[in-house]
């Protein structure tokens, strides 16, 4: 299992500079990393950690995908970066790896654009800001997770989990528009599998369309009462690939599409529901499942529950798990993702006010 030892750098208040977080975060985005890329960006902050005084160890990663189309960013290593002064109580962690395709930064009417504004290297940023703020007041019982992956399965989270820790509290950054984290979803994604029987399209009575066969399931599930949960709600689903059939002119012999469901509780009601809905008219295959996690909260922080999942559930060596971040979920993703300036100096108020309450309780 892997350690990291306490830092032996700087003593704690000596000499700390603050972070300039939107500096920070421009620096941090201008590196492209997507998925599978992380080695840059993880090679700098490490870097940038050290020369601040801290312990760093990179953690390697496996190697993961292809080059992205289109991208600037050669295959290379990857890795895991975590950091710490001294023994860590409470730990920041977040990733930042990066969906593609990558766009710089730009600051514009008080917003901060780019790829990872808030998903999840401003978020970065705004915790490196908030340690640097705790040392600087004598705080040394607070330590950094930052990982890769996180877009593509949590490989990096996985592979920090094998880190020997006695923190006692995780706080995971992800865009909650700096609210606590009550609740996520967790998923559970299926593909179903259509079989008929091919034939000219001028005699369909010789085949059987697998198409329509599916079709015919797709619709079924909208009728269907999936589970609920008092505080996450109903869970809900997106059809969100389908393919089939050979050509215009043939009944098609074959058809599929995949579902993701977002959960709200434990697997098994949802299978026997999906399986009793589709009565055996096409075949069940299990590509993912992760699930709904229950969070820490603390009085005085506004709380809320989302549908999206994080590496949280893979981080439960790191201690127990709060989820707060800044930035809207609504634009991570997109070719508009920014972040409020505003909201990202307060993401560095709010963090630090949050280590602080933890640590004394």
């Amino acid at each position: 299992m892997d350690q990291i030892k306490p830092g032996a750098g700087r003593e704690p208040g000596a000499g700390i500079a603050p972070v300039d977080v939107v500096g920070l975060a421009r620096q941090l985005i201008d590196i492209e990393s997507t998925t599978g890329h992380e080695g840059e960006v993880g090679a700098w902050l490490a870097s940038y950690l050290r020369g601040r005084g801290y312990s760093v160890l990179e953690q390697p990663l496996e190697p993961i995908g292809l080059p992205v189309p289109g991208s600037r960013v050669p295959t290379q290593s990857r890795i895991n970066v975590i950091a710490a002064v001294g023994e860590p109580e409470v730990v920041f962690s977040t990733h930042f790896d990066c969906v593609p395709p990558f766009f710089p930064s730009r600051v514009e009417a008080g917003k901060l654009y780019g790829r990872g504004a808030c998903d999840a290297k401003g978020i970065l940023a705004a915790q490196v800001a908030a340690a640097e703020r705790l040392r600087e007041k004598g705080e040394t019982r607070i330590g950094l997770v930052f990982v890769g992956g996180e877009e593509r399965g949590s490989d990096g989270a996985k592979a920090a989990n094998r880190i020997a820790s006695k923190s006692r509290f995780l706080i995971n950054g992800e865009p909650t528009d700096l609210r606590l984290g009550a609740a996520t979803r967790g998923c559970f994604r299926v593909r179903l599998t259509a079989s008929g029987k091919a034939a000219h399209s001028g005699y369909p009575e010789l085949g059987e369309s697998a198409i329509e066969k599916l079709l015919d399931c797709l619709v079924a599930l909208r009728s269907a009462d999936w589970p609920s949960d008092a505080l996450l709600g109903k869970t809900h689903y997106t059809i969100g690939l389908m393919s089939g059939g050979v050509a215009p002119n043939v009944i098609p012999p074959n058809a599929e599409a995949e579902v993701f469901f977002r959960t709200v509780g434990d697997h098994a009601p949802l299978r026997e529901m999906l399986r009793a809905t589709l009565a055996d008219r096409v075949a069940i295959t299990e590509i993912l499942e992760l699930p709904a996690v229950r969070m820490h909260t603390v009085a005085g922080f506004e709380t809320a529950v989302f549908s999206y999942f994080s590496d949280i559930p893979f981080l439960d060596n790191w201690g127990t798990p709060l989820l707060l971040g800044p930035g809207s979920i609504h634009v991570a993703h997109t070719d508009r993702e920014h972040i409020a300036i505003d909201e990202l100096n307060r993401a560095v108020e709010t963090y630090e006010q949050l280590a602080a309450s933890l640590l004394s309780s």
